[in-house]
């Protein structure tokens, strides 16, 4: 039954351009999958490590200038770029780690508030490398190319739909594979009991920075998508909104869950812009405000869990 489910929704998701006519919904669609990769990413750490990153904005936006910059600046290719941006975005989030994760808590998220910040600034205030508060417009699209064998292009909005699908399904086949295998279960075992996990040979920090890493390429392989979709680039992708976003896709989504992340990030991309259709902006708020703690206060773990629990107690009641 839930493998149907999935070829289901498989089928929906490769079929999607095909049943929404309208552009703007498959700019929705993107946006959702882009966002999809982030939760994902962030997962890694809040949900399987129990670290609250509130700086992930950060690598999101390296990845976004790492691969704006190489385009602009040196006309790499765009999958050159993207490469080059899952790379720096991972380095850097090997620092961050490296340093911050030798501390734990409350420290841990203000080191990484504090690295968001400083990012920030520089993106406003190097005015000769990323053109400060005007940004980097002018970027590329997306395109592969072999000289004379093939040639992909991906400016249209159902092209792009599908690259950012497989990249947010390689994210979660990725994801899948970590968290099943021994370093996933160290990640769990840190997360439950970090002094008993330690005491039979898990060494914490290192445990801790590989997911940093990972979680960091992840959004540096995001931030290089939408960096190409809108292909415009400024310091706003650093604000900490974005982080904020992804922490409330991955928490009422479900935490510590696969499918949670991927849930969440369709829900609350989605919901904003039906709000929109129906309601003015103050209402929007006022309207996301409310659901949003309905879902907290009624779906404590979050959207996935609470279904997960409720089709296990439809099974053990069925005769």
């Amino acid at each position: 039954m839930r493998r149907v489910g999935l070829g289901v929704l498989g089928a929906l998701l490769l079929a999607a351009p095909f049943w929404v006519w309208n552009p703007y919904y498959v700019h929705i669609l993107i946006m959702a999958g882009i966002f999809t990769i982030l939760a994902l990413s962030l997962n890694l750490l809040l949900g399987y490590t129990g670290q609250l990153s509130l700086g992930h904005a950060a690598f999101f936006g390296i990845g976004a200038y790492t691969s704006a910059l190489l385009a602009l600046r040196l006309d790499w290719p765009a999958w050159a770029g993207f490469v080059a941006a899952v790379l720096v975005a991972g380095l850097a989030g090997y620092g961050v780690g490296k340093v911050s994760l030798k501390l734990r808590g409350a420290y841990f998220v203000l080191v990484t508030i504090s690295f968001a910040g400083v990012i920030y600034l520089v993106s406003v205030n190097w005015m000769e490398l990323t053109n400060g508060p005007l940004g980097l417009p002018g970027v590329p699209p997306f395109e592969v190319a072999v000289a004379g064998l093939f040639e992909l292009s991906f400016r249209s909005k159902p092209a792009f739909y599908y690259l950012v699908l497989g990249v947010a399904a390689l994210a979660y086949l990725v994801c899948r594979r970590l968290v099943s295998s021994r370093i996933g279960r160290a990640f769990i075992a840190l997360r439950e009991n970090e002094a008993l996990a330690e005491s039979v040979g898990i060494d914490g920090t290192r445990y801790l920075v590989l997911a940093a890493v990972v979680s960091a390429a992840m959004a540096g392989a995001a931030g290089s998508l939408y960096a190409h979709y809108t292909r415009f680039v400024s310091p706003e992708v650093f604000l900490f909104t974005y982080t904020v976003t992804m922490v409330i896709m991955v928490v009422a989504g479900g935490k510590g869950t696969l499918a949670g992340p991927v849930v969440g990030a369709v829900l609350f991309t989605v919901l904003p812009e039906a709000l929109r259709e129906v309601t003015s902006w103050q209402w929007q708020m006022l309207l996301y405000g409310v659901l949003l703690i309905l879902t907290v206060f009624f779906l404590p773990k979050g959207v996935v869990p609470a279904l997960e629990t409720w089709l296990r107690e439809r099974r053990a009641i069925r005769p």
